[in-house]
Formats: C-alpha cells, structure tokens, sequence
C-alpha cells in the first residue's frame, strides 16, 4: 500500500473552528488509504541534528500564546511509533546523527490530525527539521520515500503564506493581502508546472516576498514533502485552496 505524502497548512488553532477547512481536510483524509502510521514534520520544530519525537503518548506542546483556554486543553493521544523512529533512523546516512527526544506533538502536527483522524488511534511519529534549505529537505524527503510503501503518511506542515507581521485585520475572513494573493497564484502555477527549481529559489524568485515569508519556516516543510513525492518535477493534486485570515491555505498531495 503506498501512500502519498502531504504538505498542509496547518494553521494556529483557531484553525479547527473554520468549517471550511475543516470540510477540506476531512475530505483529504476520506480519500486516502488508511496510513498504518503517520511522520510528521512541522515549521514549529527546528533543530539539527535530526531529532525524532516521543514514541509513547506524551502531552501535547502548547507552543502559542494569546488564545481561549479551550485550544490549551485539547488532546491527542495518539499511539506513538517506535518502529517507526527506528525505521527513520535507519534510512539515514551513517554519516547522519539522529538524536531521540520525549518531545511531544506540537499544534503543527496535531491540530490538522484532530480533524483528519480525531480517534487519534493512529501512531504517529513527529520529526524535526534538521535545516531550512531546499535542497537538503528535498534529499532528506528521498530518503524518507520508501517509507511510503509500508503504509507510512508522510506529512510536511507549514503554511503556503505565513506573513504574521504585516496582516492589518486578524479576522478569519478578512480579505487577503496583495502579496498573500500573489504568492499563493505562483505557488499553485508552479506546483502546477512540477518547477520545484523555482519553488526553491522561492525567496527571490516568488512575488510577494518577502512579505508572505519573512522568516521560511512555514515554507520549507514543503520540500520534504516534494522530496519524499519519488519524482519532485511530477505535478502533486492540490486538495486544499483559499485563505484564512488572509493567509493561503493551500495544500498538497504527491502520487
């Protein structure tokens, strides 16, 4: 059973409350083949060398600040995978460390797996991102691919545009800036075109910048995703469009 691999903008956790994400996630996850185990890797979590998270149930981390107490008590128990954590360690170069941590799931990883597989009965497995560069996290998604063929979801979460500094009306429904709809219409053309070369060269080469992306952490998970597709240049379906808060919710899934 091979399964795709995902990119997905995630969103802050007020994200659940919207009904139309919700909608086109849930249709994401309804037509997928059931994964027997989930790799996540989220904009939320930096740090090289390679890191590998919890393998048992552990508490969610928390990591935002400023909303209802509600989104603070949310669970996700989901089983953890130490199988899995094995596996990825050893699909790395042996030049490659890779570090173990009782990390929990961050709001990157769980909140989209709240509306996708709200049993949390899943086992899931979150990853770190070693690097920001395209090219590495495009290597690093290769290595990743085989894990595909064994029912693993692989899933890179960011957020198509992610420029929090220059939003001038928090509301969901706010109408999108110009340079958050410019830099999504280029994304999604050259997705389209399977151009990943220019997907990378994106801090110079996409319109919008950097105001869509003043820091590429939202962006790069992206190229994991890409990376573990198989064929980078092959054009992925793209489930998930529109905007949140003025911010492209556009979202992935590879062949």
């Amino acid at each position: 059973m091979r399964m795709p691999a995902l990119f997905l903008s995630h969103g802050a956790p007020p994200l659940v409350d919207d009904p139309t994400w919700v909608a086109q996630l849930q249709e994401l996850a309804a037509g997928l083949p059931r994964p027997t185990a989930i790799l996540m890797a989220s904009a939320h979590w930096e740090s090289a060398p390679l890191m590998l998270g919890a393998t048992t149930t552990a508490p969610l981390v928390y990591d935002f600040g400023g909303f209802a107490a509600k989104y603070y008590q949310v669970k996700y128990p989901a089983p953890g995978a130490p199988e899995l954590a094995d596996r990825v360690a050893a699909l790395m170069p042996d030049s490659q460390t890779v570090a173990r941590t009782n990390r929990g799931l961050d709001h990157g990883a769980y909140v989209p797996l709240t509306v996708m597989y709200p049993d949390a009965d899943i086992p899931v497995l979150q990853m770190s991102l070693p690097t920001l560069e395209p090219d590495a996290l495009l290597d690093l998604g290769a290595r990743l691919a085989p894990l595909r063929d064994e029912g693993v979801l692989i899933v890179g979460s960011g957020f198509t545009t992610h420029g929090l500094p220059f939003l001038r009306d928090w509301r969901p429904e706010a109408n999108a800036p110009g340079w958050s709809r410019e830099f999504d219409a280029w994304a999604a053309e050259t997705l389209a075109r399977g151009a990943v070369d220019e997907l990378a060269a994106f801090r110079t080469l996409a319109p919008g910048m950097p105001y869509a992306h003043p820091t590429i952490e939202h962006f790069a998970p992206m190229f994991l995703t890409l990376g573990a597709s198989g064929d980078p240049e092959a054009a992925p379906e793209q489930p998930v469009d529109g905007f949140w808060m003025g911010l492209s919710k556009r979202s992935f899934q590879t062949a």
